[in-house]
Formats: C-alpha cells, structure tokens, sequence
C-alpha cells in the first residue's frame, strides 16, 4: 500500500481506511449491479475500476479518496492471493482433481513451457524486442491466473470437471511461471544464462513441490489442532485464517519455497482430509467466512487493477500489443489442441471432448499472477513496456475473452446442467408443490382464509405438479433408457447413503476411522458409476489391510510389539463392527428414500426396484453381519448401546438449550456454556473406546481335559501365564510351515483347522470354548505331533488364548506338587487314547 502525498488533508491510516471502505461499497454496488444485468462481476470491477482512474485524471481532488491505494506486487502476493487460492483449493473437490490430475499437470507444467516458448518466439520475430526479453514476456503471460478464471467460471456456472481442469490448472501453473521468469530475468540481468538454466530445472521441482509438501504438512497439523479443540468456532475460523497466510508466509521466507504452492496444499489437505474434522456446527460459518474475504479480496483486487489501466500507455503501444494478443492466442492453441487429443490416448485416461478444449483455450485468462510478476521485476530497459504489455493482455482477457466466454459455453451446450441436476430440479418443485397442496386444506381448517384464494393456489399447484411429470416423461423418451435410470437411481442412493453417514459421524456415532473408511468407498463406488458408466464392487483397503497383516507378522515375531498389535486388532475388530452397524442403518434409510422415490414417479418402477432389491440385499448382509459379530462380542453392542443413549440425551440436551435461548428464556452466555460443555461430553462418546475383551482364562482353561482335575489355585497359576491373541477375519493363527508347541483355546469367534494325518488331509472348524494343541504341553514327541503341524486361520474376528509349553514348564519348576499332578494326569489322558486307538 502506498500513501498518496497529495492527500496531505488526512493521516495515512485514515486515507487507507477511508480507500478501502470506499471501494468496498463502490463493490458491493457492482455485486448488485452485476445480478441485475447478468455480466461477470470481476470483468465490471475492471470496468468501473478503468473509470474511476480516469474520473480521477480529471477530478483529482473529486476522486483522490480512491488513490489512497495502489497496487502493487506486495499487495498481490501477501495480501490478496493467500485467501483467494486457500478459498478456491479448500472448496476444489480434491477426488475430482486427482481424476484429472494429468491433463492439469501437463496443461501446468510443459504446457507452459511450450506456451512461454511460441509466445517469446512470436514477439522475437515481429518486433524488434530481443529473444531473451520476448521470452521472458512470454514466462509472464503464459500463466492463467486462478483469481480471474475461477471468479468468472463460477458467476457463469461451468461444469464440473470443466471447472475442475482451468481450476487446477490455474492453481499449479503459477509456480512454473514464477520459476522461467526467474531464470529469463538471470539472463537479462546478470547475463549469466548457463547457471540459470543449470539451476532452474532443480528451482523448479524444488519451488513447486517443496511449496507443496510444506503447505501439505501444515494443513495436516492445523486439521490435527483442530480436531482437538471441537466446537470452539472462533479458534477454528481463526486456525484457518492464519494457515492460509502462514503457510504462504512460511513457504517464501523461511523454507524459500512457493508461497501459492504452499497454500494450494494447505487448503486441499484441509478441504480434502481435515474438513470432517471441523465441527459440524462451524462448517457453514466457516465456508461464508471465506466466501467473504474471497469475495472482499477479490473485489479490491480487481477494482485496484482497473485502476492501474493507463489507457494512453496501452493507446501507444497499440501495435505491439496486437501481436502480443496474437501471440498468446496462438500459443494457447498449440498447446491445448495439440497437448490435450495426446493426454486422451494414454492408457487410463479420460478423453476431453472439444467443447471443453475450446473452453480450456479461450478461458485461459490472465491477471494478478502476471501483474504480480511483472511488477516485482528489477528497473531494465523495457520495464515500462512490459507494465503495459502486460495490462494491456490482463485487460484484453478480461474484457473481450471473459465477456464472450459464456456465449460459446451456450452454443456448445455447456450451460445445461447434467441429467442428474435437472431431475433434482424438477424433484424440488415436485415435492414442494405436492407438500403445499396438504398443508393449503388446514389454511381454510384455521379460519379467515379465502377458501377462492386457497382454490387458486391449489389449481395452481395442480397445473405445477402436471408439468413436472410432463418434464419427466420428456426426458424418460428423449434421454434416459434403463441403463442411465438405473445409473442414476445408484447415484442418488449412494449420495444419499453418504449424507446418512455425515450425520451419524456429525452426532458422534461414528468414530472418524469408521467414517472415513466408509467415505473412501462411497466415493469410490460413486466415481466408478459416473466416469465408467457403471456400478462397480471397489476394494479400498487391500493396501492398509496388507500393511496391518504384515505389522501383526512382525509383532509375531517381536514380543515386544505385541501390545501395540493387539491395540491396533482390537481397533480395527471394532472399527469393522462401527461401519458394518452403519451399512445396517444406512441401507434402511436408503430403502425408504428410494421408495418415496419411486412413489413420486420420478423413476420408473422397475428401476427402483432393482436398487431398491439390491440395498434390500445388503441390509440382509450387514444384519448377518451384526448378528454374527454382536453373538462373539456382546460387550461391543452393550458399549454401543449405552453410549448411543448417552449421546441422544445430550443431543436432546443441546437442542433445548439452543431453542431456549433463540426464545430468550436462557440467557445467551449461560446458554453458550451449556453448549459448549456439552459439544465437548458428545466428543468424549464419539465413536467407541478401544478397551481389552474381559475373557475368564480360569474358566476355558478347566474345559480343557490336560487341566480339568485342577484346583483353582493351581488353575489361577497357569491362567497368569496365558496370553491374548486377536485375530481379524481370514488371519492366520498357526501356519503349515510353523512348529507350534502351545494350546490354543478359542475364547471367541470361529477358526478352521487344517492338517495332514497319515498321509491324508483334514479339515475341521473350531468355535468357541474349543482348543487345540494340548498335547504339545507336555511331550513334543507325543503320538499326535504331527496335529500340531497345522494351518489355523480366523473365519470371522476371533480371540484366542495362548498357553506356550517353555512358560508352563518354568511354572513347573517352581510347582513340583502340579507338576506331578499334570504328569500324572498326562499318561491318564494318554493311555486312554492308545486304548481308543487299538479299539
């Protein structure tokens, strides 16, 4: 910001202040104004902008309260982009970006490249202007700046993956640029070419993606914070306010890193990983938080840019500015036309159909990333020229591509909403007409209500409801067939099924595990349906599964990380027992909104039908399921239990308070610690607690015939050395390939056994209360050792007791009174097996 010194009247901060008010209302007037004549707001700030600077140059006393500010690269980089790009990366669906990650990285890396080459080769060969130079003005034009593409694409409504490409492209080509113009201006400057370009290739990786993982890792911890401090909304909103512009802050000075790098990583790790762990009741504020400053940000920004336009300068240099324009047309073709058709053809990529590369083509605007560039550069010999080169561009974007951009997307067919959005449109007016017409009826019950009037509104209701259903069957017979209707119908199920989910995980039933596990494949059964037309089965979790069974095979083998192995199997039996009690009620709540669904007559019936059979099917699934598990581990469905009554009193707590201090019977602050200290009770019952399963070794250890004779002295001796194992479906207890030598006794679930007797193979099921490996306790050599050569895995999650023969004989030693009672009983238990065996 700089003072203007005519201004001698008014103290600086009182100039800034009265500058910044101003221009806000003058924007706030252009955000109506821009409503009204259905005109991009960013383009009629730059138009207002250009007239207010030249209003100044002709009234400056009149006008000079609004050039208290000037822009300036500081301004751009630390003040106005922190928040525009954290807003834009925090609200960019992460899922959709990494679909089209290639596209968007060659669009943003060689693409550029090839761009800042075709522009500075152009401008070489028509103007006087030496290569160096042209390509250096090339670097800077060649980045499409985020703030101007994404204010535009959202006021016309683009698509979404089309949004998602100039988004992500706009977001990551920043740093390229800034690398080339740093290494072109080593060229001008200091005239030392061969090191630049030496260094630059290792600036470049080192800027982009060291901004990246800087921002990455500080998104990541202030999510941490953040999940800590549940349901305190001013330190949430104030978190994330500092992260935005300290990760931009952090990344430049201390880590030399790109700063917008920084903070495009800091806002999609929290908008992606982090925003469920933002308390449900702050998530709305905290998103028109940042609508607002965007929206502040933006309007100062592009009304400065407006009026830093000098309309003489750009009149001079008219000539020069034509090939410019051309230049950057041209350049921009090539590499969308030529770059994009070859990404289509590589193995696993989506094809971009013309419309959206033409899109791509003349969407490319340029703004504060190039003037940010350009106004940061060293005085030279053609830094005037380039200010004006440069704005000239910005504003011929502007203006002339970003006022006839939403004219194509309109003769491409751009501007109709997808299939899905149009049926949801014509459900809302369904619905809510077909609710007005039951509620009219209790207007004439009540009295003093024209019963003409409540006719009118219901023949008018009637006539809504008629033409919906027309609309409808239009689209059955021009645009749906029994796939798509299928396809669409699995769509809306699973969005459905996701939004139940968020609620169970916002009241705290749900643990965040659960519900990001559940979320992963709801997401990635959605994207399967939308980009392969299709509803496929997806595995989600083979790698982290692989990784934990490899984990549990080490602890096998490390005593030392048993404790931590049986946490993580106990963690992840009762993580599985949350999701599958969540797909229970998940599935019931989809049934039933499918068949409101269907009585709505927005689907036919047969394709309800067949989603409604296959929710049907995995309701069934999931209460097997729950039956199954809730039979091996009762004291999960008890916890579960007590604690979902726990959280509902809360819950109904909560919202009485809330509603008594909306009515002011409550006073606001007390009713402010009431909520507060009850947010906090729910998070302590979110989800469940990982605790140790209560099992009686005393007990299952006299089922077994070895210890059957025992007192339970003796019996509590041998129970003190007998260790827990927990095992996750399909886990292998015993393995061919291993020696086993101790008893096993299954406490819970259903393991099977397999072994070689003989020469022939066996196979058999143990469940609870039964054992295996007795014998080995007492003689390796015994008749039957070779049992104990046996493959035991877990057929569903299974707690096993271990009694390992090398801790019972030390026990032994000490105990000669139990040790003669065990021999004894022994060579009891083996002589009536040599007897069975001769019958």
């Amino acid at each position: 910001m700089v003072y203007d010194k005519d201004m001698e009247h008014t103290s600086l901060v009182s100039a800034v202040v009265w500058s910044i008010f101003s221009l806000l209302l003058v924007a706030l007037f252009i955000q109506f104004l821009a409503q009204r004549v259905r005109m991009p707001f960013t383009i009629l700030l730059v138009l207002v902008g250009i007239a207010l600077n030249s209003l100044f140059q002709i009234y400056p006393h009149s006008f000079a309260i609004f050039q208290a500010l000037k822009i300036s690269p500081d301004i751009i980089l630390y003040v106005f982009l922190p928040a525009l790009i954290f807003e834009s990366s925090y609200n960019l669906d992460a899922r959709r970006l990494i679909h089209n990650i290639g596209p968007v990285m060659t669009l943003a890396v060689p693409g550029l490249l090839i761009s800042t080459f075709v522009i500075g080769g152009i401008l070489w060969w028509a103007t006087a202007m030496p290569f160096t130079i042209a390509l250096l003005l090339g670097a800077i034009l060649s980045a499409t700046d985020p703030v101007a593409v994404i204010s535009i694409f959202r006021q016309i409504g683009a698509p979404d993956r089309l949004n998602t490409l100039i988004e992500g492209e706009s977001l990551f080509n920043d740093a390229t640029s800034i690398v080339v113009a740093g290494i072109l201006v080593g060229m001008v400057i200091e005239h030392n070419g061969d090191a630049s370009v030496a260094s630059g290739i290792v600036s470049f990786f080192v800027l982009f993606f060291g901004g990246l993982a800087v921002g990455i890792g500080l998104g990541y911890l202030t999510g941490k914070i953040i999940g800590w401090i549940e349901s305190e909304s001013f330190i949430e909103i104030g978190l994330t306010t500092a992260l935005a512009y300290l990760s931009f802050l952090l990344a430049e000075e201390i880590f030399h890193v790109s700063g917008v790098m920084a903070t495009v990583g800091a806002g999609l790790m929290l908008g992606s990983w982090g925003r469920i762990r933002i308390s449900a009741s702050v998530r709305i504020y905290l998103e028109h938080f940042w609508e607002l400053l965007a929206f502040i940000a933006n309007a100062l920004l592009f009304l400065l840019v407006g009026m830093k336009v000098d309309l003489n300068a750009l009149w001079e240099t008219l000539d020069m500015l034509a090939w410019v324009v051309l230049a950057m047309l041209v350049a921009r073709a090539i590499v969308v036309f030529l770059l994009i058709p070859l990404i289509g053809r590589l193995p696993g990529s989506r094809p971009i159909s013309f419309p959206y590369q033409f899109i791509m083509y003349w969407g490319g605007l340029r703004g504060a990333i190039a003037l940010a560039i350009v106004l940061s550069l060293p005085n030279f010999e053609y830094s005037d020229l380039f200010v004006a080169m440069v704005m000239g561009a910005v504003l011929f974007t502007l203006l002339v591509q970003g006022l006839s951009i939403e004219t194509i997307m309109r003769k491409f067919g751009l501007d109709i909403p997808p299939l899905a959005d149009r049926l949801a449109f014509i459900e809302l007016g369904l619905v809510s007409r077909r609710r007005a017409m039951k509620q009219l009826p209790r207007l004439k019950e009540g009295g003093f209500f024209s019963s003409r009037i409540a006719h009118n509104l219901t023949v008018e209701c009637d006539h809504a409801i008629s033409s919906a259903m027309q609309q409808i069957g239009q689209l059955r017979a021009t645009e749906m067939d029994k796939l798509n209707e299928v396809n669409l119908l699995y769509l809306r199920a699973l969005t459905e099924e996701k939004g139940f989910y968020t609620e169970m995980y916002n009241q705290g039933h749900i643990s965040e595990g659960a519900f990001r596990e559940l979320s992963l494949v709801l997401n990635m059964q959605i994207d399967a349906l939308r980009y392969n037309g299709a509803f496929e089965h997806v595995h989600s979790h083979r790698i982290k599964r692989a990784l934990e069974q490899t984990f549990f095979r080490m602890a096998d083998a490390m005593p030392w990380l048993m404790p931590v192995a049986e946490k993580m199997r106990m963690s992840r039996i009762i993580r599985d027992y949350e999701q599958i009690w969540a797909h229970f009620l998940g599935s019931r709540h989809v049934i039933k909104s499918l068949k409101k669904l269907a009585k709505s007559e927005l689907m036919s019936e047969e394709a309800a039908d067949e989603v409604i059979k296959k929710y049907h099917a995995w309701h069934e699934l999931a209460t097997k399921q729950l039956y199954r598990v809730g039979e091996q581990y009762p004291e999960f469905v008890t916890s579960m239990q007590k604690r979902l009554g726990q959280r509902m009193i809360l819950l109904t707590e909560l919202e009485t308070a809330e509603q008594k201090a909306e009515q002011g019977i409550l006073p606001e602050g007390i009713a402010k610690n009431i909520e507060s200290e009850i947010s906090r009770q729910l998070s302590a019952l979110r989800g469940q607690q990982v605790e140790p399963i209560h099992n009686d070794p005393v007990s299952m250890l006299r089922q077994v015939p070895l210890f059957s004779t025992l007192e339970r002295r003796e019996l509590e001796l041998i129970a003190a050395l007998v260790k827990t194992r927990s095992l996750l479906e399909h886990e292998f207890l015993v393995r061919l390939d291993e020696a086993s030598d101790s008893l096993f006794i299954i406490a819970r679930g259903v393991v099977r056994i397999s072994f070689d007797l003989n020469g022939s193979s066996h196979e058999g099921t143990l469940m609870a209360g039964e054992f295996f490996g007795e014998r080995a306790l007492m003689d390796k050599d015994a008749v039957m050792a070779d049992l104990l050569k046996a493959e035991v895995e877990a057929m569903i999650p299974s707690v096993v007791n271990v009694l390992d023969r090398d801790d019972l004989q030390d026990l032994l030693e000490d105990e000669p009174e139990l040790a003669k009672k065990l021999a004894d009983r022994d060579a009891e238990l083996r002589n009536h097996y040599t007897l069975n065996k001769q019958d």
